[in-house]
């Protein structure tokens, strides 16, 4: 089955997200972050849930009917 290209879109949305997460959960616990610490928490607050949506929104874009 192929991907449909709205759903590799949103993929990569949430793939970029999950990134942004992982490098926030690591600039928080291991130093003082570049952008500081308010503005991680916020990268961090919105990247999570982001990831999560944007993935189930692949995943049903590509299901199929």
């Amino acid at each position: 089955m192929e991907m449909k290209p709205l759903a590799g879109l949103f993929l990569a949305v949430a793939c970029v997200l999950g990134i942004a997460a992982t490098g926030s959960v690591f600039e928080l616990a291991y130093g003082d972050p570049d952008l500081g610490v308010q503005t991680t928490r916020w990268i961090l607050g919105a990247s999570l849930p982001g990831t999560v949506i944007a993935l189930l929104v692949a995943i049903r874009i590509n299901k199929p009917a």
